[in-house]
């Protein structure tokens, strides 16, 4: 298992490599005025020591407890979703877009990316999505510091695969944390994602055997009425 993630993140970080090369990364949004600290960015915590002996850390247990539901509300193993029709699990093979807005296409994607053990992508990005819907501007500091506790921070199991640039621009921001925070970051996982895993969920047993079942309960699949020539075209196409 270990061995296969090492192999997953390889790969995202080739795919983030030739995102930047090509000039598609996201754009920087950082605040006016705002030096990189000189320090560096090799900091696991937000006052930018080169160790975890602060003392945010000594009570980070503690934190961690406390933020973490506002998290784990917004990530559970599964949305709250009615079960997709036909018709949207064939809109998913159009767009990333159209699969990530659907609440059953999330799902059913990330039940593939954890057999690719790359789950804290979509994690991550719900996370995000959550913390960017916060309205109590007290509890943005706690659900931004177990955003980050999760997965920016390298000491994470889950850390998910940033750029230098966006982590440095993070970690500036993590000094006075805002809904935009994380911006940069779930935008650049969301074109990994798309780019890198999106093309092999759609030729994954997870996708197809969820379109054949559909395919098979539909009513033009029973009774007298025999599937339309399109509907047979397009079924053959996904069990090829």
């Amino acid at each position: 298992m270990g061995s296969e993630r090492m192999e997953m993140r390889k790969r995202q970080m080739s795919v983030q490599q030739e995102s930047a090369a090509g000039g598609t990364a996201p754009t920087q949004q950082g605040q006016p005025g705002q030096q990189a600290n000189p320090r560096g960015s090799n900091a696991c915590c937000f006052c930018w020591c080169c160790c975890c002996s602060c003392s945010w850390n000594e009570d980070r247990d503690e934190r961690s407890q406390k933020a973490a539901f506002d998290v784990k509300e917004g990530t559970a193993d599964s949305e709250d979703c009615p079960k997709p029709t036909l018709e949207e699990v064939r809109t998913w093979g159009q767009s990333f877009d159209k699969l990530m807005c659907c609440p059953a296409g999330r799902n059913s994607f990330r039940q593939f990316l954890r057999t690719e053990f790359s789950e804290e992508n979509m994690l991550f990005w719900l996370a995000c999505d959550e913390f960017r819907r916060e309205a109590n501007k007290s509890a943005i500091e706690e659900k931004a510091r177990a955003i980050y506790e999760d997965y920016i921070s390298i000491l994470s199991p889950k850390e998910v695969s940033l750029d230098s640039r966006v982590r440095e621009a993070i970690n500036r921001n993590m000094q006075e944390p805002n809904l935009h925070t994380f911006d940069d970051a779930q935008l650049q996982i969301y074109t990994l994602m798309q780019r890198d895993s999106y093309p092999r969920y759609m030729n994954s047993p997870v996708y197809k055997n969820l379109f054949n079942t559909l395919s098979e309960q539909s009513p033009e699949s029973v009774g007298l009425h025999a599937p339309s020539q399109g509907s047979q075209r397009y079924r053959d196409l996904h069990q090829t």
